[in-house]
């Protein structure tokens, strides 16, 4: 039997909607059922249940901010005290979606701020935020928000984050008129204190006017667990702050900070006793003066910025201890890493540029069997390659394959790639569920194109696979690939396709296939308007089309056969875009024609700016 989703139901399930299941057992069973899955096929059974799955869900992912309204969600899930909120496309991590492209969050946080009275967690992502919307929040949520993420946000300075710092005194408790209430909130705060857990602003892009934020969050917390201001510019925060929050907060096991000089980092990590996490720092001094540097004992996930080989000594002593190891900013060369990673036979996650190399792959391989995610970035193309090693291709692959039979989730750019190697990862990575690989333009021939062969064994192979991104280059997967792709990706629910097939007969193979298939993003096809239009109403389950590079049209008219109710079409012209060459100079690239698709139960959204044409099918009944 099958819900109105595509999900299979039970039987039993039906037979005890039509049966009666009395309240007090179902309010029993509700809050067992997480996946949001589940809960989607629940509430979808009777109106009885429908109703007790508004009342008792607890958290939400909206994965794009203009498929529903802030007041539609509050009306159908008035009591959750957990919300992920995304806003602009994934490419926007890329620069090529423009800045003021959308996604505010100031009607959500005034819709937060009035009625979500049992918010907990708020996490905004590539979002645009405003310090008033921070000052709003902050007083009318600051005093049960516990987890506050801004992650990859824009649009808001430290003084933005100094509300959220003071939302954390407990001077607050006596601002009421009621003694009993004093005295309630008073006794639950000693019970279970109420305040900030966690602030994370990773990747935000962040105006730093003072430190003084970070000064207010370190006076006034004393429970905060998390702290992640990595790979932001805030450089005005001062170490005796970082220091008296790790002597305030003893529940503190997480702290990634921007690029600071470790040796002022002394006695924050002397206080630390509980840091079981620790990203950032710099390296500016004189080698054996990182002596000095003790780390916490419970420290088991890393990344130091810009560590360079003389400086590695200090991570040998708990290099044994480590599960996570972040190496993308550090200045190491391929025989670093292999020495490094070989002191590391716990580790489970590892992140790295492909300077690491084949050989490097070879011993993480031999090494850490215990490995379930591997990032590989690309290296820095406008610096000597120093070390000819240096690159990754169909042999480390296959090593990863071979020796690290745990691994979930492998994110990688490759110079060199054959069918066997992707043959290999099918037959022995039986675990994967997250699968991205991107072959680089760095050399002119590759060993072994088409991957047809390799990607259908790859797919067949991995049946756990659920992402799924292969970003190749012209000859890189005919026709026949693309159809295996849709062939054999019967669970696969988020795919991104870059430079694959050869014309709109190898899209539409493709879209017969792909029966899960939700989130869809390409770039640099060859396919038409009207090839692309047609796949999107072939594949049954998607909710969501980015493409950027395809055969555009005059006017778009072939688009709108994929036009139906609820469903919202952007247009994003071609435009030029100024970048700094290698030679320093400024020049003009030419960024495609975008198309982005989504359902919305809101409509057509209002915030448009110039850059962004929406596609109204009425507009074409007059032409």
């Amino acid at each position: 039997m099958v819900d109105g989703n595509g999900s299979k139901m039970s039987r039993e399930m039906f037979d005890l909607a039509n049966r009666g299941m009395s309240d007090e057992v179902l309010n029993c069973v509700m809050p067992y059922i997480h996946d949001p899955k589940d809960r989607d096929a629940v509430s979808l059974v009777c109106r009885r249940w429908y109703d007790l799955d508004a009342l008792t869900r607890k958290h939400i992912t909206i994965a794009l901010c203009y498929t529903t309204s802030p007041d539609r969600l509050r009306r159908r899930f008035p009591h959750l005290e957990s919300l992920k909120l995304k806003g602009k496309p994934r490419a926007a991590m890329f620069n090529l979606i423009m800045e003021d492209w959308g996604g505010y969050v100031t009607p959500w946080v005034k819709e937060i701020a009035e009625y979500f009275d049992c918010l907990k967690v708020l996490h905004f992502r590539r979002m645009i935020v405003k310090d008033s919307d921070l000052e709003l929040l902050a007083k009318a949520r600051g005093r049960v928000l516990l987890v506050l993420k801004l992650d990859k946000c824009s649009g808001f300075s430290t003084d933005g984050l100094l509300h959220v710092g003071r939302s954390c005194r407990e001077d607050w408790l006596f601002e009421s008129d009621r003694p009993s209430l004093r005295a309630e909130l008073l006794v639950r705060r000693i019970i279970q204190p109420e305040n900030l857990r966690t602030l994370f602003l990773e990747e935000s892009q962040i105006v730093d006017k003072d430190g003084e934020w970070l000064h207010e969050l370190a006076l006034n917390n004393t429970v905060l667990e998390t702290l992640n201001f990595y790979m932001t510019e805030l450089a005005k925060v001062r170490f005796e702050d970082l220091e008296l929050i790790a002597r305030n907060c003893h529940s503190l096991i997480s702290m990634k900070i921007s690029d600071y000089e470790v040796l002022d980092l002394v006695g924050f990590f002397r206080a630390a006793s509980a840091l079981e996490e620790f990203a950032g720092g710099s390296f500016s001094e004189e080698p054996d003066k990182y002596s000095a540097v003790t780390f916490p004992r419970r420290l088991c996930r890393l990344g130091l910025n810009y560590m360079g080989k003389n400086e590695m000594p200090i991570v040998f002593p708990f290099a044994s201890l480590l599960k996570k190891l972040d190496l993308l900013y550090c200045l190491l060369r391929t025989e670093d890493h292999c020495l490094l990673i070989q002191k590391c036979p716990n580790l489970e996650v590892l992140e790295a540029r492909d300077v690491i190399g084949d050989r490097g792959l070879e011993v993480l391989a031999q090494s850490c069997k215990k490995l379930r995610r591997l990032r590989i970035e690309r290296g820095d193309d406008d610096q000597e390659m120093e070390d000819e090693e240096g690159v990754v291709s169909q042999r480390g692959l296959m090593a990863l394959a071979q020796g690290c039979l745990e691994i979930e989730y492998v994110a990688i750019y490759v110079s060199d790639i054959t069918n066997a190697s992707l043959e290999c990862i099918g037959t022995h990575s039986k675990n994967l569920c997250d699968f991205r690989l991107v072959l680089l333009e760095r050399e002119v021939r590759i060993t072994d194109l088409p991957l047809d062969n390799g990607v259908r064994a790859l797919l067949r192979g991995c049946q756990k696979l659920r992402r799924f991104a292969l970003y190749l280059r012209s000859g890189g997967l005919t026709d026949v690939g693309l159809r295996y792709i849709g062939q054999y990706s019967p669970n696969v629910r988020w795919m991104l396709l870059g430079y694959v097939g050869e014309s709109d007969a190898g899209l539409l193979a493709f879209s017969r296939g792909c029966p899960s298939l939700r989130k869809l993003e390409m770039r640099g096809c060859c396919f038409s308007e009207r090839a692309l239009a047609v796949a999107v109403m072939q594949l049954t389950s998607l909710r969501y089309l980015w493409v950027q590079g395809y055969r555009t049209s005059e006017t778009g008219r072939d688009l709108l056969v994929m036009a139906r109710p609820f469903w919202n079409i952007e247009l994003i012209p071609s435009r030029g875009v100024i970048i700094d060459s290698q030679d320093g100079e400024s020049v003009v690239m030419e960024h495609p024609a975008h198309i982005l698709a989504y359902y919305s139960l809101a409509g057509p959204r209002t915030d448009f700016p110039s850059t962004v044409i929406p596609l109204d099918p009425a507009s074409f009944l007059t032409l």
